[in-house]
């Protein structure tokens, strides 16, 4: 089984500056964040804001060469994590079968927000990775008067991240 995902938004580690693709279940509260590289994380950012650049970059070329060839995008899945690899497939239906193809999590995406495919990932690792906001509004008044999260529980630290899920704009990933 597989849960079907929305891109909640881009991110910056604040660590190691790399982008992060967070993916949140559609009608959950559940998350799952993927790191990716720069050019990838650029290359989504562009086309959920609708930004068309010059000439095609290579998720569009993707498309393009689907399309020509007569193959649709049904959906794209991230379907495990080995050591500390993501994995991800797009299925593709050409003529009456459906083929899927091994690809990175950040292309597959990539080439989901271009085809307007929808996003899965595979129940068990949601299970083992995925992770749970809370939804208690008191929890974001007590929050408010912890001091820089010294001493924070982590359900402290989940709620802190929901809520810099809840202010993150495309604007904060713009070179």
């Amino acid at each position: 089984m597989e849960i079907e995902m929305t891109i909640r938004g881009l991110m910056l580690d604040p660590v190691t500056q790399m982008p992060i693709v967070i993916l949140k279940g559609v009608g959950g509260e559940q998350v799952l964040p993927i790191w990716v590289g720069h050019f990838e994380a650029h290359a989504i950012q562009m086309e959920m804001e609708k930004v068309s650049a010059p000439r095609p970059m290579t998720h569009d070329l993707i498309r393009d060469l689907l399309d020509a060839l007569g193959a649709d995008v049904i959906r794209v899945v991230v379907t495990e994590l080995k050591t500390a690899t993501y994995y991800a497939e797009i299925v593709l239906r050409h003529g009456d079968g459906e083929l899927p193809v091994s690809s990175r999590p950040s292309d597959a995406v990539a080439v989901a927000v271009r085809t307007g495919a929808p996003l899965f990932v595979a129940d068990d690792l949601m299970d083992s990775e995925g992770i749970m906001l809370a939804v208690d509004e008191d929890e974001d008044e007590d929050e408010d008067e912890d001091d820089e999260g010294e001493g924070a529980n982590p359900e402290e630290l989940v709620g802190e991240f929901r809520n810099f899920l809840d202010s993150i704009r495309p604007e904060d990933f713009s070179s």
